[in-house]
């Protein structure tokens, strides 16, 4: 009866000492996660393709322990308002500063330069074609095409084929001129941005004749 007790008494015992060891040890986890910093940090709300212009609808807010933060994650979601994407971010991934940028950065790819539903397409040009060279990136010019339709006598037919033609880039300078002291760059192409119809008659055109540019005012008149 004594020793019935006793294992009684024993197992009863060792109960309270596990629940009391498991309760003190979870007063440790708990002043751990409280001393453990975070921080709120900008992820992405779902998958974001490259070369998409973010936007707050495409972004959250999420925290996340300060300790081991990238030190390029991003902060401030107003600081990601109009830039690009450089490569595909996975959905809840943080943002880091080395995959966006500027839209000013972005121009220098011909590609994100091209309005939906256009093209680019480059057509090759000397002196005097390129107005001595003095059409600069996102000028505006007409598009002239001569053709000859006789040679006895020598008849040439001109006609003014597309009007107010937005310039892309002239030779490979995608940006326009930012000062007067910006070193000249010769070129020999003015790439042009064109519906896919126009396209297609300015590349006919050039096989077939003469493609010569006026160049339009960039004064407004009020």
């Amino acid at each position: 009866m004594k020793s019935k007790f006793i294992l009684i008494l024993a197992i009863t015992m060792g109960v309270i000492t596990t629940f009391l060891f498991f309760n003190y040890m979870k007063q440790f986890d708990s002043e751990i996660a409280i001393s453990e910093s975070m921080i709120e940090v900008v992820v992405a709300k779902e998958k974001i393709p490259a070369n998409t212009k973010l936007n707050a609808s495409l972004l959250e807010i999420k925290s996340v322990p300060e300790k081991g933060l990238h030190p390029q994650t991003i902060l401030d979601m107003s600081k990601l308002e109009g830039l690009y994407v450089t490569s595909p971010i996975e959905a809840g991934e943080s943002i880091l500063e080395h995959r966006v940028q500027s839209s000013l950065e972005e121009s220098l790819y011909v590609s994100r330069k091209v309005m939906d539903g256009h093209r680019a397409v480059s057509i090759g040009v000397d002196f005097v074609q390129s107005v001595s060279t003095l059409i600069e990136p996102e000028d505006y010019v007409d598009v002239v095409f001569s053709e000859v339709i006789s040679t006895n006598p020598n008849v040439i037919k001109s006609e003014q084929i597309l009007s107010n033609v937005r310039v892309l880039a002239v030779g490979t300078k995608m940006v326009p001129k930012s000062d007067e002291s910006e070193e000249y760059v010769e070129y020999n192409s003015v790439t042009l941005e064109l519906k896919p119809t126009d396209a297609v008659t300015v590349i006919n055109a050039s096989e077939r004749g003469n493609i010569q540019f006026t160049l339009n005012s960039k004064i407004v008149e009020k």
